[in-house]
């Protein structure tokens, strides 16, 4: 059935892409002046999306998700205050799945536990690919959702920054996988240079502009199409199309103790008794 309705998720994607045109930079501008909180607002996803077998899709084009304000129902940081909504749903003409928060904890940098920003890690648990044993570890738990399951992590700022600082953070999070997969011969060379493209794209989506305090950032990984790259979607800002960029940027949060040790204890916490 699920190949049946591509082209129509295809057609749809593609006319959703010719109604939003205003650039990243100065949303990112616009976005200073307005109020922090997506509780009063919703929010503009645009994306530029690549080529596929079924449809083209111009990596010029963009599409426009629109988040809707948190629910009553959220799970608050107790680092940071921040609260996360319990369930997120993404508004696009191709109709994206509600999303479930898994976890949800903060972010800290240097040896003084610099509080960063609070991320929530939300996913498709109800998704029939899904096919996971209860027994399993709860990071063979986490690997399966990311590779099966469209997923988003919402990041959110305690203090003031910037996108550049943010996307510095992220490339040195990808270079480090990319060292452990060559440490661990899980990539090899003409797979090493395949990513060099997309990773060159995705490190300049991030303007040079100001990120406020408590201004919510969602990084979408696409639903998987047939026989396409995943797309790694940033919201405002754009999209690259690569499987192993999409799947090491979410899995690097929860490598070891993650990124964010309380997100991944909050994740192991909540998949403990998931699976069949």
């Amino acid at each position: 059935m699920l190949h049946l309705l591509q082209p129509a998720v295809c057609r749809a994607l593609a006319s959703s892409s010719r109604t939003f045109s205003t650039t990243a930079a100065r949303r990112a501008l616009q976005n200073n002046n307005r109020a922090s909180s997506s509780k009063l607002k919703p929010l503009l996803w645009t994306t530029a999306i690549a080529a596929t077998g079924l449809l083209a899709w111009q990596s010029t084009s963009a599409i426009q998700l629109d988040a809707e304000p948190a629910q009553a129902d959220e799970t608050i940081d107790p680092a940071s205050g921040i609260a996360f909504p319990n369930t997120l749903k993404i508004q696009s003409k191709a109709p994206l799945p509600t999303y479930e928060l898994i976890g949800a904890g903060v972010r800290t940098v240097s040896f003084l536990g610099i509080r960063v920003y609070s991320i929530g890690f939300y996913a498709d648990l109800n998704n029939p690919k899904l096919n996971i044993s209860k027994s399993a570890t709860p990071e063979e738990k986490i690997e399966h959702i990311i590779k099966n399951s469209s997923c988003v992590l919402r990041i959110v700022p305690t203090r003031s920054t910037s996108f550049s600082h943010l996307r510095d953070g992220f490339i040195r999070a990808i270079q480090a996988r990319l060292v452990l997969a060559k440490k661990k011969n899980t990539l090899t060379a003409d797979e090493e240079l395949a990513v060099q493209s997309p990773l060159r794209k995705f490190k300049s989506m991030f303007p040079n502009t100001p990120l406020a305090k408590g201004q919510e950032l969602d990084i979408l990984l696409a639903p998987r199409e047939l026989s396409q790259q995943r797309s790694l979607i940033v919201r405002d800002l754009g999209s690259v199309q690569s499987d192993w960029l999409a799947h090491e940027f979410f899995l690097a949060y929860f490598e070891g103790d993650g990124l964010s040790p309380p997100l991944k204890k909050a994740v192991v916490a909540k998949l403990t008794d998931f699976g069949n």
